[in-house]
């Protein structure tokens, strides 16, 4: 008889209750945003991920335009095991016809994840990157209509996600205590930006748990590099003055262009020193990642077999023989001028 896999660890997420996999599987890929992948893949992607003790999922309406929360909802329903087996969450306000915090939209829009991901309810309802919309009205309305959600039994617990970590602590200052139960942070716990670092204590004090997202920086940290869209990206940035008309670069976006130039020009020089090595910059930063425990799961957007057993194993690395100290203090020097520099907002697409 076979003997059964090793699996993943799994953290406790603030007071919740919910324990998470270390190894949060994000199903942005199964909505075709990195390209195309087969149902056969996905299916088998999310199956295998799950035999390695994989138990968190994470998607939004829009992720592929609605299409990452269908394919998922079916690659969960052909796992065949009882629901409480796996934790989802899935994002409400935006959506790629815009932004929207209303009260009227969220509430609709969980009904509509809710029919393409074939659930009765989700674990987590996330308001997704909430610094594209008003904070005051994130506060004032959209908060207290997910807690009516929650009070439905359409979600268990609601949280927010974004980019610039002010938005979390602005939030959270605004609510009752035990308001918002989960936050997401993404870019912000990696070998280049550790800067989430600095809120954990604040976060636990609010009884708040912690998810981070991105912990290759959204490519910066592979060899192969980030893609176009990536808000680092000088041609995203120069597109989105066009777009706005503005046929100008503004003092304040030429800083940001240099800027980005750097960090992607150290990412790459990391990224070569650890091929020349026979290191793998990805594997390092994945670890770098996993390794405070403060942080319940670490998701990352997975869309092959391969893709998730590489994540795993390297999850296992760290459990059992920890980290590669040494190339992580010589990628951290590589590193170190553009260390915790970022871009002032998320991804915003034309």
């Amino acid at each position: 008889m076979a003997s059964s896999p090793a699996k993943v660890e799994l953290r406790e997420l603030g007071n919740t209750g919910l324990k998470l996999s270390c190894v949060g599987f994000g199903a942005s890929p199964l909505g075709n945003v990195f390209g195309t992948v087969s149902e056969d893949d996905a299916i088998a992607s999310v199956r295998e991920a799950f035999r390695l003790g994989i138990n968190y999922f994470d998607t939004s309406p829009f992720y592929g335009g609605t299409l990452s929360e269908k394919v998922l909802g079916k690659t969960l329903k052909a796992l065949g095991v009882p629901r409480d087996n796996y934790i989802v969450s899935t994002k409400c306000g935006r959506y790629v016809e815009g932004f929207d915090f209303s009260a009227d939209r969220v509430t609709r829009s969980i009904d509509e994840s809710l029919e393409r991901l074939q659930l009765d309810f989700v674990d987590i309802l996330l308001c997704h990157d909430i610094e594209f919309g008003s904070l005051d009205q994130v506060v004032n309305e959209t908060i207290p209509a997910l807690q009516k959600l929650k009070e439905a039994g359409k979600t268990r617990f609601i949280g927010i996600t974004g980019l610039p970590l002010e938005i979390f602590t602005y939030v959270l200052d605004r609510v009752p205590p035990g308001t918002v139960d989960v936050i997401l942070s993404y870019c912000h716990h990696s070998i280049n930006d550790s800067t989430l670092e600095d809120l954990l204590p604040y976060l636990k004090s609010k009884g708040v748990g912690v998810i981070s997202a991105s912990p290759l920086a959204m490519g910066l940290l592979t060899e192969s590099g980030p893609p176009q869209w990536h808000p680092a990206s000088p041609e995203l940035k120069i597109r989105e003055d066009v777009v706005h008309d503005k046929f100008y670069v503004s003092t304040q976006n030429l800083v940001g262009l240099l800027l980005a130039d750097q960090i992607k020009t150290a990412c790459q020089a990391a990224a070569a020193y650890c091929k020349e090595k026979g290191k793998n910059i990805s594997k390092l930063a994945m670890q770098y990642s996993l390794s405070n425990k403060d942080i319940s799961s670490v998701l990352v957007g997975m869309n092959s077999v391969r893709q998730v057993e590489e994540n795993v194993a390297a999850a296992m690395e760290l459990a059992t023989g920890g980290k590669d100290e040494e190339t992580l203090s010589e990628v951290e020097a590589i590193l170190k001028p553009v260390k915790n520099q970022t871009w002032p907002s998320g991804i915003q697409q034309s």
